[in-house]
């Protein structure tokens, strides 16, 4: 069944486009119509981010589910992962991120959490989807039984607490020179003051947020206002959140990026040698580079892989026995602590081995050599040029020419009329061939439909 409404990631778009009000008052009647099980009162939390429109999102959601006789607790600006661990938390029924995470400020997003904190499947969506549209007139409730709405004040005071917790009693951070970039996002307090709270110095960067700047040169798709006052401050670490805070990056003393492919090498190794993995491997994409799964197989661990999108890493996690997934792009999944990315405790899991291996970030990141990896784009407007034999030909002629110790990846984008053509492997030039011929045809299919 087609999707109208929800992607991969919940439903998201223009504010005003896409997210009307109109909309977010559907969403809600139809979550609550599904969520609304047993007789006793329901219950629902909602968080946002920093974005103007999510005061428009969320009183249009509050009257959605309080016109379904669900009382809402609205916790104010906090991470993804915050509502997520809230959710199950204070054993409600439901829980409600308004955010687009690193989009811009212009557009903005609905997702939605079951009470055990996890995303929802891709059945439980299609139900809702199938109530949007539908005429709910009869299935609102009665005077008597609307729900009541009131904001919850120390949902900052919780996440903070939790996510503290995350690391052992012993941990502190006294001694780091941190910088932390919070992309005038969803982290914006809770971020700076866990750190502190754990003894570091912090120096912050987009920690003033005004409804327009999130993510505007700031964050974790934005690094070089982060490498600068790394370098500017003389810091130990640079820690970049999105604007959600479900993802991380991380940039060294030097002043070097450091991605999700290396957070997971560093946490997955610390944590096979301690005993705390559940299964020997970690849960990563099909983007991840082939020197993380390299580095992996030299520690006698697997590298599962899974489609693009935190939603699959997760559901392979969980399906399999997992604990530790995540993204090239920085969604780290540590489903010891979190149902969710959290980008937050990403970083205080890395900062935990900085301290206990008493070495520079620059070191302690440096798992390994990534492979030459090369991603390029192509547009098409019409037939998808995938379809096409003589593409498949080439294809095939490219994978070859990578032979065993490369990987050739295309696939098309969830979200344009675009196909993503991503190759590796051990000789740079060997990859930029394979990708161009690729390009090349492709280009050409799309030109002669």
């Amino acid at each position: 069944m087609s999707r109208k409404y929800f992607g991969t990631d919940g439903i998201r778009g223009r504010a005003n486009g896409l997210i009307t009000p109109d909309l977010a008052l559907r969403v809600g009647q139809a979550a609550g119509v599904v969520f609304r099980r047993g007789d006793h009162r329901h219950r629902v939390v909602i968080g946002k981010d920093t974005r103007l429109s999510g005061y428009m999102i969320e009183m249009a959601l509050v009257s959605g589910f309080t016109s379904m006789g669900m009382d809402v607790l609205m916790l104010g600006p906090v991470p993804t992962p915050a509502v997520a661990m809230l959710t199950r938390s204070m054993r409600a029924d439901l829980g409600v991120m308004i955010s687009a995470s690193h989009n811009a400020y212009e557009d903005n997003g609905i997702k939605l959490f079951g009470p055990d904190g996890f995303k929802l499947s891709d059945e439980v969506e299609l139900e809702i989807e199938a109530l949007i549209d539908s005429d709910m007139q009869k299935k609102l409730s009665k005077s008597a039984d609307l729900g009541r709405a009131k904001r919850i004040d120390d949902v900052r005071a919780r996440y903070i607490e939790f996510a503290k917790r995350t690391l052992p009693r012993h941990v502190s951070l006294e001694g780091l020179r941190i910088v932390v970039d919070c992309a005038n996002g969803a982290a914006y307090r809770v971020a700076p003051e866990a750190l502190w709270e754990l003894g570091a110095e912090v120096f912050e960067l987009g920690v003033d947020p005004d409804g327009f700047n999130i993510n505007r040169d700031v964050g974790s798709t934005a690094p070089a206002a982060l490498v600068a006052k790394v370098k500017e401050v003389r810091a130990d670490v640079g820690i970049a959140l999105d604007g959600d805070a479900d993802r991380v990056l991380i940039v060294d003393e030097k002043g070097h990026t450091v991605d999700g492919d290396q957070l997971m090498a560093v946490i997955a190794e610390s944590w096979h040698y301690t005993g705390r993995l559940a299964r020997a491997g970690v849960v990563a994409t099909i983007m991840s580079n082939l020197g993380l799964e390299r580095f992996l197989e030299s520690l006698g661990l697997e590298l599962a892989r899974t489609a693009v999108g935190d939603r699959y890493v997760l559901e392979h996690m969980r399906q399999h026995g997992y604990n530790l997934g995540g993204e090239q792009s920085g969604h780290m999944i540590m489903s010891d602590y979190s149902t969710t990315g959290d980008g937050l405790v990403a970083a205080l899991q890395l900062l935990s081995v900085v301290r206990e291996q008493q070495k520079p970030v620059s070191e302690v990141c440096r798992r390994f050599d990534p492979l030459p990896q090369i991603l390029k784009n192509v547009r098409y407007d019409a037939a998808n040029p995938l379809t096409e034999a003589r593409v498949a030909g080439v294809i095939e002629e490219a994978r070859r020419r990578l032979g065993e110790s490369g990987r050739l990846v295309i696939r098309p984008s969830g979200t344009e009329p675009v196909i993503r053509v991503m190759g590796e492997g051990d000789d740079h030039a060997t990859v930029e061939r394979a990708v161009d011929s690729v390009c090349a045809a492709l280009r050409a299919s799309a030109a002669a439909a």
